[in-house]
């Protein structure tokens, strides 16, 4: 099923131009996350164009070497010309530096990533917790959680997000999109290695 479900991610021609392109832009770790991802899948499922409903494409790497934002500000602009052609909006973020940010944002410190997936791993809704790498025998997908919940469609409230406010405001943003998504108030379990090649 994981396979199927890569699949669906890259029926998506965006998804698909933006893995193609990752390894050429040396930003260590590098991988396409998040919700284009699951509504990719959504839309799959749901028989939907596969960009339908689709706001913006977030791109994660991991570069503790310089937290600085002079170099994520200029890793995000090498992003964006590299991918200007797709004409979508594009979020790219150093998961190296989150921790410095995060409180002044949401009212909660967190302690430095060590990974990219540790990012990953803290979004509020839990089955869009996913990443997808280029690999050298094809895309790779990180799902902590597993993918039950995304096949389900089952919008699960992340235990393991430090700030856990705006999982009601994000839920209804996805199911206002794709209403036979479910809205799941309470979630339990903890993120499990789960990386899958297709």
């Amino acid at each position: 099923m994981t396979d199927h479900l890569v699949s669906l991610m890259q029926a998506n021609p965006v998804n698909r131009a933006i893995l193609d392109r990752l390894p050429d832009l040396g930003l260590p770790q590098a991988c396409l996350v998040a919700g284009a991802l699951a509504q990719s899948v959504w839309n799959g499922l749901d028989r939907r164009p596969p960009q339908a409903g689709i706001k913006d494409y977030d791109i994660f790497y991991f570069d503790a070497a310089d937290t600085g934002w002079h170099a994520e500000d200029l890793a995000i602009r090498r992003v964006r010309a590299a991918l200007a052609d797709l004409d979508v909006a594009i979020d790219v973020k150093n998961q190296a530096r989150v921790h410095l940010w995060y409180e002044s944002r949401f009212g909660v410190p967190i302690a430095p990533l060590r990974s990219v997936l540790e990012g990953v791993a803290m979004f509020s809704v839990r089955c869009t917790s996913l990443a997808l790498q280029p690999g050298p025998d094809g895309p790779v997908l990180h799902a902590p959680y597993g993918t039950a919940e995304l096949e389900a469609g089952l919008l699960a409230d992340n235990p393991t997000c430090p700030d856990r406010s705006n999982f009601r405001l994000k839920a209804e943003s996805y199911r206002a999109r794709w209403p036979w998504l479910r809205i799941v108030e309470e979630a339990g379990g903890q993120p499990s290695s789960s990386s899958v090649s297709q």
